[in-house]
């Protein structure tokens, strides 16, 4: 049983997770879910025992002093929750951890436990795949469902992948079969430059995010840390005669597909987006940050348990192909 007295009733809460590892190619999407704790300076209300989960073997614990007394901290997920002010506030259950060693599916009913507990509506999964991608155009960003309807009312795409997964993929798939909404949100990054961080990448997961929840995500310093980064792979590119003809081609392929897309529905989602950051009355801030310690107990949001999916489990590409940048779910 999940008990989470610390924590009152949620409003319209999303769950957005990202996990380091194999689905995290230049951190972008831990770097994401990072980027919104510390925004919004999020509570930790939760953590999975590590034991259950990790290989201290593969994810080795870290030794450090506080106040010269030395301390241990684990691998795992933490989970953590946010209130996005203004005229609509709502909440955001963040899930941010490493891709676990073992027992994929308690894992996975672990997490779908809490967000039964919370009213959680919809799950949201970051990630971030190796792919032929310029790094000086716009950073891909695919949105998968393995739900058709979801895919039609959203905007998304529904996934046809079949192959190796990751823990996103399992947990899209334990979302389906719970009767959650879930969505995947991939980013595409450089294979020749996939060296963490990818702020041009981490940026891209946001922006995307914010259309998908239709919410103002205050984005502090990373469009400048996108500038910079992407000035530095110029510069490096630059070096290196075959590295700027193999760049120069990819800018070439991706232009020409990019073409019928220039004048449709993506200039419309950044002028939407240009409009939304343009509302004084879209808030950025938490709140006062103190609604996680009321403990008055009130009742909390029921979840609406609607009847389990039948399609065909969510899968997603091989992150470690240089060639493929199609999604997983």
């Amino acid at each position: 049983m999940i008990e989470l007295e610390g924590v009152p009733e949620l409003i319209d809460p999303v769950m957005v997770a990202a996990f380091e590892g194999w689905n995290d190619a230049g951190d972008a999407a831990s770097g994401a879910v990072a980027h919104l704790d510390r925004e919004w300076k999020g509570e930790v209300f939760a953590a999975l025992d590590a034991e259950d989960y990790y290989d201290f073997q593969v994810n080795r614990p870290t030794v450090f002093l506080e106040h010269g007394v030395r301390k241990i901290t684990w691998p795992t997920t933490r989970l953590s929750v946010v209130r996005i002010g203004g005229a609509k506030p709502r909440d955001l259950v963040l899930v941010r951890g490493i891709e676990p060693s073992m027992r994929w599916r308690s894992f996975c009913n672990e997490l779908l436990g809490f967000a039964h507990e919370l009213g959680v509506e919809m799950v949201v999964i970051l990630g971030a795949l190796l792919g032929d991608t310029p790094h000086t155009r716009p950073v891909p960003v695919s949105g998968v469902t393995s739900d058709p309807d979801l895919a039609r009312t959203m905007d998304l795409e529904e996934t046809k992948y079949e192959g190796p997964t990751g823990i996103v993929g399992v947990l899209q798939e334990a979302c389906t079969h719970a009767g959650v909404p879930a969505v995947s949100l991939w980013a595409a990054v450089p294979h020749y430059v996939s060296q963490p961080p990818n702020p041009k990448a981490t940026l891209a997961l946001l922006n995307r995010l914010e259309d998908l929840i239709d919410v103002r995500i205050p984005l502090g310093e990373l469009p400048e840390d996108a500038r910079a980064w992407q000035l530095g792979v110029d510069q490096l590119a630059a070096e290196d005669s075959e590295v700027a003809e193999y760049v120069q081609t990819l800018e070439e392929a991706r232009d020409t597909a990019d073409l019928p897309e220039a004048s449709g529905d993506a200039i419309a989602r950044e002028f939407e987006r240009y409009l939304r950051r343009r509302d004084p009355s879209a808030a950025d801030g938490p709140g006062d940050g103190s609604y996680l310690r009321d403990t008055s107990g009130g009742p909390r949001a029921s979840k609406r348990k609607p009847e389990p999916s039948a399609e065909e489990p969510p899968v997603e590409p091989e992150p470690d192909e240089p060639g493929d940048d199609s999604p997983e779910a």
